[in-house]
């Protein structure tokens, strides 16, 4: 924690299934302190999420103050389920849902998630930073990604999400590296960047390869010496190339914004340069916080 001797307007809180993050927020907009834990959505059951949050922010706490959430903390295993909205729809909905805190200090606010019916998709957290986005380039209107465990496809326009797409593409990677025969070949870390562009393009190129080149990792560093850095390369790139091409209709000849970590957003954007679609990455962290400071902003505006 830094910088606990204040008193902040308000309190904007970043909450999924791994990890807390807590920013004590001036009148002004300036960030006066933050502070961070590992009590994510994942580790909590619904009497665990108060405790969590005030061994956090206690130190900020003097009289009733103004606690707005996103992400997992509003899930159905949550602190409180705040109702998806239906797209199209702005990415915020005024309707935020009031967490039940019994400190009569708190006034928690949760932001909802979106929904779209068909094809049947959710998204939770993603809603808060495609509304900072909004809010950093202002009118835009195109696609924005946000690549993750989960990858999101949105489509923005006029300032509402039209609709979206969901693509396990992280899942699928992070579980084939650590539970499958691949877990003995492929690096933690480390890239190639040659070996990640040649599989890009062979995923857009023969898709109903996949599997069996999966394989072929495990039989190239047992024959032929593969390097596990070239076999996480080449598993990253076969992945996001097979993504690219179900969500093709989503950026083809579209402005792009890719929302993530930056190694991660590094990657999504050099294989869609590959196909000839040029995005601009924005801090997926400083999109957080710029969602939730609309979510003020809204929640302010809808008070008068």
């Amino acid at each position: 924690m830094t910088g606990s001797a204040i008193t902040p307007d308000w309190i904007a809180v970043d909450w999924g299934t791994t990890r807390l993050r807590a920013f004590a927020m001036g009148a002004d907009g300036a960030v006066l302190a933050t502070a961070r834990s590992d009590a994510g959505m994942g580790t909590l059951t619904r009497d665990g999420f108060e405790p969590a949050l005030l061994s956090l922010i206690d130190p900020w706490l003097s009289t009733r103050t103004l606690v707005i959430a996103c992400g997992m903390v509003g899930s159905r295993q949550g602190w409180v389920e705040a109702p998806y909205a239906a797209v199209p729809c702005p990415p915020l909905s005024p309707a935020l849902a009031q967490a039940p805190a019994r400190d009569p200090r708190l006034d928690v606010r949760v932001i909802p998630g979106l929904k779209q019916p068909r094809p049947a998709d959710v998204m939770r957290g993603e809603e808060t930073q495609i509304a900072g986005a909004l809010a950093a380039r202002l009118g835009f209107d195109g696609v924005i990604c946000l690549p993750g465990s989960h990858t999101k496809w949105a489509h923005v326009s006029a300032a509402e999400v039209v609709s979206f797409q969901t693509c396990m593409t992280g899942e699928l990677f992070a579980a084939l590296t650590a539970h499958t025969v691949l877990r003995h070949t492929v690096a933690t870390d480390g890239h190639d960047a040659d070996a990640f562009a040649a599989a890009v393009d062979d995923a857009l190129s023969h898709p109903a390869h996949l599997t069996a080149n999966l394989f072929g990792l495990r039989a190239g560093a047992l024959l032929d010496g593969l390097s596990p850095v070239t076999a996480r390369s080449r598993l990253s790139g076969w992945l996001i190339g097979m993504e690219l091409a179900a969500s093709r209709p989503w950026w083809l000849g579209q402005p792009i914004l890719i929302l993530g970590a930056a190694a991660l957003s590094d990657l999504y954007a050099t294989a869609l340069a590959q196909q000839g679609a040029s995005a601009e990455t924005l801090d997926a962290d400083a999109m957080t916080l710029a969602g939730l400071t609309a979510a003020r902003a809204t929640l302010r505006e809808t008070a008068r």
